[in-house]
């Protein structure tokens, strides 16, 4: 078999965020790969309703919860890191309160589960880490600042737990998109990608060894400006959007 690559047949997966939207998406497309046992965490399990799995009360941005979550789980060999928000908020101008809860659920809470995963997946052979990541790790629009910046903190919490999780055989995965059809893509207008289609190519990238997800010609294209210099790059993202 090829090194890093995972097979998700007969695995045992756990999933944050698993209730609706991309978290749903991955925990179907899991069941139709023959996944094992899929653990489907959701702040609140009652919200979890897909026969077949096994619901986990789990809030990421509570220490003591996601700890108490791996003590409960050790036989898991594969982490989607899925939860996520977005409350629209400006870093200049926005509520501190709202840009830190950004923070602590973009970032701070994958840090806090991979931390606490990592371990049981070295005991279980070493696994995968999935990160839901967004192309606005790499740029930003005006009231998404605080999301913008969680998401380059998780980008960078993706390298960094690559390099630190190789030794112990831990393949890592980090999944970039721009709009998906989701409740909190709602009222942005543009072009979005269904959640399945997004969960194919990040469970894909798990079977396949890839590290790296682009998952929508979008993200590609911000990708491709990163050389740039920061006011050309945005110049050339503007008239994507038709601004001049």
């Amino acid at each position: 078999m090829k090194e890093g690559v995972v097979l998700l047949k007969d695995a045992v997966v756990l999933v944050t965020g698993a209730n609706r939207g991309i978290g749903a998406a991955f925990v179907a497309q899991l069941k139709e790969r023959g996944a094992a046992k899929i653990y489907a965490a959701a702040r609140d399990a009652r919200t979890v309703d897909v026969d077949g799995v096994q619901p986990i009360e789990l809030d990421i941005t509570n220490p003591d919860q996601v700890r108490a979550a791996a003590g409960a789980v050790g036989d898991v060999q594969v982490l989607i890191n899925n939860a996520g928000i977005s409350t629209g908020t400006s870093l200049m101008t926005g509520d501190l309160t709202s840009i830190e809860r950004e923070m602590a659920t973009n970032f701070y809470g994958p840090l806090e589960t991979t931390r606490a995963f990592a371990p049981i997946l070295a005991a279980n052979g070493g696994g995968a880490i999935l990160n839901v990541i967004s192309a606005l790790s790499w740029f930003t629009v005006p009231g998404a600042g605080a999301y913008s910046a969680s998401k380059a903190a998780a980008w960078s919490l993706t390298d960094t737990t690559r390099i630190e999780l190789k030794a112990q055989g831990t393949h890592v995965v980090g999944v970039h998109m721009g709009l998906v059809d989701t409740e909190m893509s709602r009222g942005v207008d543009g072009p979005k990608i269904a959640p399945a289609v997004l969960a194919a190519a990040g469970l894909d990238a798990i079977e396949s060894g890839r590290t790296e997800v682009l998952a929508d010609e979008w993200t590609t294209f911000v990708k491709s400006g990163l050389l740039l210099e920061p006011s050309e790059r945005y110049q050339r993202i503007l008239a994507a959007f038709g601004v001049s």
